[in-house]
């Protein structure tokens, strides 16, 4: 049965495939955490590369025949540094969550304080969440964005750095659209002696391409999940300052893992190869395009966006002025083939299963090949079913419409 293929074998697998392939052909794809990937991508997974165990480092495995395994490896380390002109870089790491813990399993030990940007006001689960093991293990200290304008409050950073001296200060976030300045945070880590980590991972395709700044020179720690904005595979990375090369490469393996995903490894490097090209850029550039003329469509619809707008692939949209939660919000789009997640919002007076809110994003359908005019009719389409749910039919039949001129793969 070695050489029979998945529909032979397995046709019950694979025909739920081809419906998944479907929807997210005739859909439209708004969630910020996804992607397509390249096509490239998904051929480099779907190979004999998944047979290979590879525990170690190149030049240093604990298995034999790794000859060719070593080059792929070194090939992605070589163009991940390149792309983010990075000292130091590690191409194993399975997630984004887990480059996030071979960072704290470096230099942190239980109990240790950590200060972060709080989940409620755009950080992330493995930042602290009481839910997360880093929420459980080690003493976490929020800050968040200011009440008035929505915006991180670096003067409120500062003043907590100052007050519980942290042993890493972390930035990053899965739902803050505004810039990041990676500078100010480093300036306050090296003052209260903490180290800075930045967690890239919504905004690694923008920062590649220039048109979001880079935390690199300013972080002694980078980490980040390689699809979302890359489009590369499912999977994660930890950039470093040459000095920690050592300890980030012992905690990623042995210390949180085993053998790494070879063919996930090898579909980096070629989502790493795709990054420093020019059409890269300019899908970048497009995406951002296409995000504040999204956002800019909703205000002009009457809807209220979080801090105003923004200044990458998202934003979120505060729904408290309307009669929806994010949650049925998110199921009324769902109906009509819009997806979208429900949000938390700054200071949500709902719970995480309901929330005030619903994050859109720009990367898969800039993929597709939207530009502003495609985006200021699909931003009314998705203001007229919120609106009015009557309306679903018929949006429904232009969402079909729209998706049928942008196949995702031919």
């Amino acid at each position: 049965m070695i050489n029979e293929s998945l529909m032979d074998v397995d046709s019950e697998i694979f025909e739920l495939i081809k419906l998944e392939t479907q929807r997210q052909s005739q859909g439209v794809n708004l969630i910020a955490s996804e992607n397509y990937a390249y096509r490239a991508v998904l051929e480099a997974m779907g190979t004999s590369l998944s047979n290979k165990y590879a525990e170690g480092y190149p030049g240093k495995r604990y298995y034999s025949g790794c000859q060719y395994i070593d080059r792929i490896e070194n090939i992605a380390i070589d163009r991940l540094k390149s792309l983010y002109k990075a000292e130091h870089v590690n191409v194993q790491p399975h997630s984004g969550a887990q480059a996030n813990m071979a960072v704290y399993f470096a230099f942190l030990k239980p109990g240790d304080t950590i200060l972060t940007m709080s989940l409620n006001c755009g950080g992330h689960l493995t930042h602290g969440s009481p839910v997360n093991f880093s929420g459980q293990i080690y003493n976490v200290i929020h800050y968040g964005v200011s009440r008035v304008n929505e915006l991180i409050d670096y003067d409120e950073v500062r003043d907590l750095a100052l007050r519980y001296r942290p042993k890493i200060i972390v930035a990053g976030a899965s739902s803050y659209p505004r810039v990041i300045d990676s500078k100010i945070f480093g300036e306050i880590a090296k003052e209260v002696g903490s180290f800075f980590m930045f967690d890239m991972a919504h905004y690694a395709g923008l920062i590649a391409a220039g048109v979001y700044p880079s935390p690199v020179p300013f972080a002694d720690f980078v980490t980040s999940t390689t699809h979302k904005t890359l489009r590369g595979p499912r999977g994660g990375i930890v950039l470093c300052k040459k000095e920690y090369a050592k300890d980030i490469d012992k905690s990623v393996f042995p210390g949180v893992q085993g053998g790494p995903l070879m063919h996930v490894i090898a579909a980096k490097a070629v989502a790493f190869k795709l990054a420093q090209t020019e059409d890269f850029v300019e899908y970048q550039k497009q995406v951002v395009k296409n995000s504040k003329v999204f956002a800019q469509t909703l205000q002009e619809e009457g809807f209220r966006i979080v801090s105003g707008g923004t200044d990458s692939h998202m934003f979120l949209v505060d729904l408290r002025g309307t009669a929806l939660t994010g949650k049925e919000a998110e199921e009324i789009l769902n109906e009509v083939e819009i997806y979208v997640n429900k949000n938390v919002i700054p200071f949500d007076p709902q719970p995480p299963r309901i929330t005030s809110g619903i994050r859109i994003g720009t990367a898969a359908i800039t993929t597709r090949g939207f530009k502003e005019e495609h985006v200021v009719e699909l931003a009314r389409l998705v203001s007229m079913v919120l609106k009015d749910v009557s309306k679903k039919e018929y949006v429904s039949k232009k969402v079909k419409e729209i998706s049928s001129s942008f196949p995702v793969y031919y």
